[in-house]
């Protein structure tokens, strides 16, 4: 007699997103970003405040963010205005300015014991690490959006790289602009990125009444 050929059973497992915001991660409010700003400032928090304010004007993704040296930012002892970092996903260049307030906060974490001799701007605090790494850099960011009452799975280490972007075409609408900064080699690229389709369609939405 043969035996039949049964469906196979397989274990059930839980979703591994059940639970969790997936997609996109939200960027910071203008409001959110001072929240954080004065939170890190009360607390004498050098090393995170130039980390937080470098985040939101380099743009840069977290593996490059957390790569960053003291050459890149200074020069002549003096920290740069604008200053330019290669991009390891597309191994091109990009450019991105450095407001006074991020040069002032970078300029105090310079005078920290443990800036004395290291190349990298970010610091890892074992010998065998020369930067802190992409997961703690995560860590880091989740750490500041609980800080002020947001919801840590709505927001990560891209939520930094959009948030200034994102007011700049809200202000600007100029795409162009966006993408140079984002280091995007496709049109295509930033507009997915921004969602600036769906934005514009429900702001044309909400715009007219019937």
């Amino acid at each position: 007699m043969e035996t039949p050929n049964l469906p196979a059973i397989r274990a059930l497992r839980p979703a591994w997103n059940k639970g969790r915001i997936v997609g996109q991660k939200r960027p910071l409010k203008p409001k959110h970003v001072w929240a954080i700003r004065v939170r890190l400032e009360l607390a004498e928090n050098h090393r995170d405040l130039a980390l937080f304010n470098m985040a939101i004007d380099s743009k840069l993704r977290g593996c490059d963010l957390v790569r960053m040296k003291v050459v890149d930012v200074m020069a002549s002892g003096q920290i740069k205005e604008r200053a330019s970092v290669l991009q390891s996903k597309t191994q091109k260049p990009v450019r991105f300015e450095i407001s006074e307030g991020t040069r002032a906060s970078v300029e105090k974490w310079m005078e920290d014991e443990l800036m004395v001799g290291s190349e990298y701007l970010w610091p890892g605090r074992f010998h065998e690490r020369l930067h802190i790494s992409t997961r703690q850099y995560a860590r880091i960011v989740r750490d500041w959006v609980t800080s002020i009452g947001l919801e840590a799975s709505a927001y990560g280490t891209h939520s930094m790289r959009r948030t200034k972007v994102t007011q700049i075409y809200k202000k600007t609408g100029n795409l162009r602009a966006v993408q140079l900064l984002l280091g995007h080699t496709k049109m295509d690229s930033t507009v997915r990125y921004l969602g600036v389709e769906l934005e514009d369609a429900l702001a044309i939405a909400e715009a007219i009444e019937i």
